[in-house]
């Protein structure tokens, strides 16, 4: 018997769609999942995704539903919903649906009116706000991107149709967050170019809001962001301690969700962590999907370096683009400054782009609390305690204060930077990597027996303040 019913249900929705648009159906009816009907209560009893989709139903589609109803199943039938409220746990709430006082044939000439997302006129021109460059193409692909990655490249397919509404991306400073969204923003926009797509920092959201409160223009203020198809918003945390800014949000919010447009919103930080934010809004940061993107790795670091270096037509050494990579705190901000400060050096100074120069740079370019030690940095500080200069470790000198300068810096190198030993030797007068592991093991048997050189290397260690 359910069976038929079933029949008789799907026949309600054929009803539906035919006085609605295609976009209005897929986002509101298609997800709707027929449970069972009661003959004697005259009761339908429907499953909805989410609390927002019943409320947004009751409140703009209640009378064609009763009408579809009424002409599938039989007069004075009632609709009754469960919600999902909890996903994870499997949590419902059934509640009664509203019946109408009038129940009306849907004329084709009214059916406009239906729904307020029905909008035939040309969209006015707007500035999306997104950089360019910043596409899918350019955004490299790791194990610390692919979900967010793959995620935003359905959302720019089909946006406000899938299940990732909202899309919060959240993740540390440097990891790809806005090239993610602005990626995002630019695909959407060359696949449907009359969307109203909008790019927008919530620095810049919060001061045209202050703007329109002191001008007495937050009602044009929050209908013209009522009116985007496609709205992304970066750094979502700075309105921490906003109320007033989160409020009118949380409006635009609400009205952009339930009219099934997407939202995307990037964030240092997942949304339990955003302090002075009420629940209400939590939740519906919650309801879509939230991916985090995590530092790049070593290996993505390289990739999105030798992709770099491929579309400015760039020649660095695999040496040099892994030395950066391991240096760079896995901030593709680092990686492209470092790049930059690179090819600067290069060209002003006329000298190779090589592994010294590298690691000049990187004491430049990267913080200096998060940056690893440097050779460079090595051998200042041993030649500084022995009064020598890099002049004379690097030499061939034979000379003993020099030898035994050379074969601590080549010691304190193996010890604490990520470098073979091939290469300390390179950067530390062009000596081959069995100079750099007699130094080594020299310095180690002397370690055993000499207590006075064992305090004499720890202070130089204590000088660059390392943890032993």
């Amino acid at each position: 018997m359910q069976k038929s019913h079933k029949v008789l249900w799907d026949k309600c929705l054929t009803l539906i769609r035919q006085n609605v648009t295609e976009q209005i159906y897929k986002t509101w009816f298609k997800p709707i999942v027929f449970e069972s009907y009661d003959e004697q209560q005259k009761t339908v009893l429907v499953q909805v995704p989410s609390p927002y989709i019943y409320e947004y139903l009751e409140q703009y589609y209640v009378r064609l539903m009763a009408w579809a109803l009424n002409n599938s199943f039989t007069e004075n039938v009632r609709l009754q919903y469960r919600l999902v409220v909890d996903r994870e746990n499997g949590k419902t709430q059934t509640v009664e649906g509203n019946r109408p006082n009038t129940v009306e044939d849907p004329q084709p000439a009214t059916r406009a009116n239906l729904s307020p997302t029905v909008l035939d006129a040309a969209p006015q021109q707007l500035n999306p706000q997104l950089d360019p460059k910043k596409t899918f193409e350019s955004f490299i692909e790791g194990d610390s991107n692919k979900l967010p990655r793959t995620v935003g490249i359905t959302i720019a397919q089909h946006p406000g149709k899938s299940t990732f509404n909202p899309f919060f991306v959240f993740g540390p400073s440097g990891c790809g967050k806005t090239h993610l969204i602005n990626a995002i923003g630019v695909e959407c926009k060359r696949l449907y170019p009359r969307l109203r797509v909008l790019y927008v920092s919530a620095r810049l959201f919060q001061v045209q809001y202050t703007d329109a409160v002191r001008q007495n223009t937050t009602n044009d203020f929050i209908n013209f962001y009522q009116t985007i198809d496609v709205l992304i918003v970066d750094d979502i945390q700075e309105w921490a301690n906003s109320p007033k800014t989160l409020d009118t949000f949380f409006h635009i919010f609400d009205h952009l969700f339930r009219l099934g447009k997407q939202i995307i919103l990037a964030s240092d930080r997942p949304p339990v962590d955003l302090d002075g934010v009420k629940d209400r809004l939590l939740t519906r940061f919650s309801c879509g999907l939230i991916a985090e993107l995590e530092k790049p790795n070593v290996q993505l670091c390289v990739d999105i370096l030798n992709a770099k270096c491929r579309r400015d037509g760039l020649m660095l050494s695999a040496e040099v683009i892994m030395f950066i990579a391991q240096t760079a705190n896995g901030s593709v901000r680092d990686l492209e400054g470092v790049v930059n400060s690179l090819i600067a050096y290069s060209i002003v100074y006329n000298s190779p782009i090589d592994l010294h120069l590298a690691e000049r740079i990187i004491k430049r370019a990267v913080k200096v609390d998060n940056h690893p030690l440097t050779i460079d940095d090595i051998v200042e500080k041993v030649c500084n305690h022995y009064g020598v200069s890099q002049q004379n470790v690097f030499s061939k000198s034979r000379k003993h204060d020099y030898v035994q300068a050379r074969q601590i810096s080549m010691y304190l190198a193996q010890k604490h930077t990520k470098m073979p030993a091939s290469r300390i030797g390179q950067l530390i007068g062009g000596r081959d990597h069995s100079t750099v592991l007699h130094s080594c093991s020299t310095v180690e048997q002397r370690l055993k027996i000499d207590k006075a050189f064992a305090e004499e290397l720890n202070s130089i260690e204590q000088s660059f303040k390392l943890k032993q």
